[in-house]
């Protein structure tokens, strides 16, 4: 697409009725080293002599009426994913080339098009519509389709006629350092037959290994794979439409049975998806991704439907209601092995799948991140012992490691991060206390269990705290707390300084 920059403005401004500055020649400028310079061009502008590099201030002296903007390039990075977005219809194996270019590898997909011609006229068509101009070649490497879609008029090379193909191309065309370019070209070698004709270990010794690895690339002598902007799924089905379909609740049906037929696909390997995206592509190129995630393994159509529907509402989009989709891709992005389950008696499966599929609705409705579990982090340090960690990555049976003490007290549910601290009066400084004041209120205590001793992860680097006897303690009002005296009188402390770690309910 060479007037990509330029042609991505000139969507967004309405047509001028005529004779408006849209008629004129557009340019896009950046600043070099304090000079303004041409950074790319529109078709007007290249066909009256204007070329990236160029000063502006020339430019202008040459075509005064020229329309001069500010060029981004984030913006037309964004704007050429999107249309790789786009270009997901044809095949997954999508990659960018930077500014102005994408490759796609249509090996076994052409014939759902009707053919590689058929397919190549349809991607023109819809790039056409959307005003962009684009040239396109189909040939057997990713260099040589590149090369010749650059540089040439050529619309599909047969198989094996690469060589012959970009024989006449310039050297520039294998897409090398200009500076390597302008070099070969004082030397006599301006085509890349020229450079074709020659000892690959002249060319080595002179120019280096890039250039003759791209010679044969270009020239069809070695293949290569191409690397996909998006991960490629373990398992894809897609549906299309004859015609565009806007309703939710079709869309919502024709999506279930799209996840019917996964769901067979993923029974007759024995595996079963975590992680399933829906693509919708709308007639004008937009493309919507809707993806959830479930806490185990499954393959059931009905209750992926369920999550699904939590989240159609992210088709809708009121500044831009477009023409209706038509067409649906289902990925199954990430699988695991499934085996059949055989049902218990006491039928604790089931309570824990419905555990598992209340997780699952509550993720897809609020987000990954807003649905937490407490996990073992094998720490014995209170404050350390547990993290949030999204529910959906931890196993709904997990078991909870039981503590083993001599005399296990029982743990707050809420604690203090960190723990407040406390004043009290004790009977013996190394006993627990029997009066302690905290948030202006003095508390009598009745009823006193502990200590239980909790030392310092000595093997953490830099751990130096004082180690902790913890106490139950319940006031003269029945309410309960869970304190500790850090430090151990006359050994590690002569002050020891209590705090209040938790509250029991």
């Amino acid at each position: 697409m060479p007037f990509l920059a330029t042609e991505r403005l000139r969507r967004k401004r309405p047509p001028s009725p005529s004779g408006g500055p849209d008629e004129a020649p557009l340019v896009l400028t950046e600043k070099v080293g304090g000079a303004l310079l041409v950074a790319a061009v529109d078709a007007k502008a290249r066909a009256l002599g204007l070329a990236p590099g160029q000063k502006l201030a020339d430019a202008r002296a040459c075509i005064p009426a020229l329309v001069a903007m500010e060029h981004d390039r984030d913006a037309d990075q964004r704007f050429l994913e999107r249309l790789a977005d786009a270009a997901d219809r044809y095949t997954p194996l999508v990659a960018l080339e930077p500014p102005e270019g994408f490759v796609l590898d249509i090996t076994g997909c052409a014939h759902l098009f009707g053919g590689e011609a058929a397919l190549r006229s349809d991607l023109l068509r819809r790039l056409a519509g959307a005003g962009l101009t684009a040239r396109a070649t189909i040939a057997g490497t990713p260099e040589a389709a590149s090369a010749l879609a650059r540089y040439a008029t050529c619309e599909r090379v047969p198989p094996g006629g690469e060589r012959d193909a970009v024989a006449p191309l310039p050297v520039i065309a294998l897409g090398i350092d200009p500076a390597v370019a302008l070099a070969l070209t004082r030397a006599g070698l301006k085509t890349i037959g020229d450079l074709a004709a020659r000892p690959g270990d002249i060319l080595v010794a002179r120019f280096g290994a890039v250039l003759t690895t791209r010679l044969r690339r270009v020239t069809g002598r070695e293949d290569t794979r191409l690397t996909p902007r998006r991960a490629v799924a373990a398992c894809m089905v897609e549906r299309r439409f004859a015609e565009p379909v806007g309703r939710r609740e079709d869309l919502l049906g024709a999506l279930g049975l799209i996840l019917g037929t996964a769901g067979t696909t993923l029974e007759e390997r024995g595996e079963g998806g975590r992680l399933f995206e829906a693509s919708f592509f709308r007639t004008d190129g937009v493309v919507r991704r809707i993806a959830v995630e479930t806490g185990e393994a499954t393959r059931d159509g009905a209750a992926l439907v369920r999550l699904f529907s939590e989240k159609m509402h992210l088709l809708d989009d009121p500044t831009d209601p477009g023409f209706g989709f038509d067409l649906i891709r289902l990925a199954v992005l990430r699988t695991e092995a499934q085996a059949q389950r055989q049902a218990r008696l006491d039928g604790r499966d089931e309570a824990d799948r419905e555990t598992v599929a209340l997780i699952d609705r509550l993720v897809a409705r609020f987000g990954r991140d807003s649905v937490v579990r407490l996990v073992d982090r094998h720490s014995h340090i209170p404050e350390r012992a547990e993290t949030m960690r999204p529910a959906i990555a931890v196993g709904a049976t997990m078991a909870w490691p039981v503590m083993r003490t001599a005399r296990p007290l029982t743990r707050p549910l809420q604690l203090f991060d960190p723990p407040q601290p406390i004043e009290t009066l004790a009977e013996v400084p190394d006993g627990p206390p029997a009066t302690f004041h905290w948030r202006r209120t003095t508390h009598q205590i009745a009823r006193a269990e502990g200590p239980e001793r909790i030392a310092t992860e000595w093997w953490r680097d830099g751990e130096s705290a004082l180690t902790r006897d913890y106490y139950c303690l319940e006031d003269c009002e029945g309410r309960r707390f869970w304190v500790f005296r850090q430090g151990l009188y006359g050994t590690e402390t002569t002050a020891p300084r209590w705090f209040v770690h938790g509250l029991f309910a």
